[in-house]
């Protein structure tokens, strides 16, 4: 059974909420399923997954929200290498904020990729202004990727 870890960025519980409705979704399909809240790099390490799961909001000027914060710095200071892992990121937005939409999305997938990480899809980029409920989109993705 692959094993898939789940972190989660989130401001206003959006992100945790599509997260909440990944678990079963996942698990329906066979996955052994950990959802790291706080996410910490070593548990997520010792958890071996074969597959990272990172769902986040955008915060402030683009930032990543303090919830994913520690575990994305961690994961850029320590730099631990995904050779062989694949990973999913998905970036919950408002376009209406220019420049900066879902941009804590693309910092982690970034960070992922250079960590030599698999990205097993591009980024979905979720857009608020066009999704009232960020799940519509994300599971049927979600569904379509593993």
């Amino acid at each position: 059974m692959q094993k898939i870890a789940i972190m989660v960025g989130s401001v206003y519980g959006g992100a945790e909420y599509v997260a909440e409705q990944a678990l079963p979704l996942l698990q329906g399909k066979g996955y052994q399923v950990q959802w790291f809240q706080p996410a910490d790099l070593d548990a997520v390490l010792a958890f071996n997954a074969d597959c990272w799961l990172i769902i986040s909001s955008t915060t402030g000027q683009g930032d990543i929200p303090d919830s994913l914060f520690p575990f994305y710095a961690a994961c850029r200071d320590r730099f631990p290498l995904l050779t062989g892992k694949k990973f999913a990121v998905l970036g919950l937005g408002d376009s209406s904020y220019g420049d900066t939409f879902c941009a804590a999305g693309r910092q982690v997938f970034e960070l992922m990729t250079e960590l030599q990480g698999e990205a097993i899809a591009p980024m979905l980029e979720i857009d608020a202004g066009e999704t009232l409920q960020a799940e519509d989109v994300a599971l049927p993705w979600l569904a379509q990727q593993f």
